[in-house]
């Protein structure tokens, strides 16, 4: 009976051993697990951050696109606006009855006069004056002329451009912040 008693002892002590390894080995797993739960859940944490951040950011991106995209719009059609003004005064000009631009030749040879003495003049060819209507040398009626008048001394070395376009490119130019400011206030 004694070989029983040590077979009892050794199976006994083998299988407190086998406890206490697998005691351990559950311990040990419980605590891997652990940390990798933890560390998968900093890492959780870290990527709902970066995605977030890049969520956050293409939203910033698409707004400034958007403001961007709205900005040029509405220069667009504030542009379109401006030369739609400019092509109706321009027409609005040219249009005038001849009173009123015989009127406004005058005053035209008038200032052309301070820089050419005798001038000779151009005008459109549906014109109805004559050089003497404007006290010029001579008229010459041009198809290239829309509404006013372009001045030239005899001998050709001075020319002065009074066309209707070229006074409104030149004030438009000057004032367009003005003409801006008036129309879109």
């Amino acid at each position: 009976m004694a070989l029983e008693n040590v077979k009892e002892d050794i199976v006994s002590s083998a299988k407190a051993t086998v406890d206490a390894i697998s005691r351990d080995s559950k311990a040990e797993i419980a605590k891997i697990k652990a940390e990798a739960e933890t560390a998968i859940a900093d890492m959780k944490k870290k990527e709902e951050k970066r995605l977030t951040e890049a969520l956050d950011r293409l939203d910033r991106q698409e707004i400034s696109s958007a403001e961007l995209e709205s900005k040029k719009i509405v220069l667009a059609k504030k542009k379109e606006i401006l030369e739609k003004a400019f092509d109706e005064t321009l027409a609005e000009l040219e249009a005038a009855s001849a009173k009123v631009k015989k009127e406004q030749y005058k005053k035209m040879v008038e200032a052309a006069k301070k820089v050419i003495k005798e001038p000779k003049a151009f005008c459109s060819k549906g014109e109805t004056l004559k050089a003497e209507d404007l006290g010029v040398v001579s008229l010459t009626k041009l198809d290239s002329i829309t509404g006013g008048l372009i001045f030239e001394s005899k001998d050709g070395t001075i020319q002065v451009d009074m066309q209707f376009r070229t006074i409104l490119e030149t004030v438009w130019d000057r004032e367009s912040k003005s003409i801006s400011d008036i129309l879109f206030g």
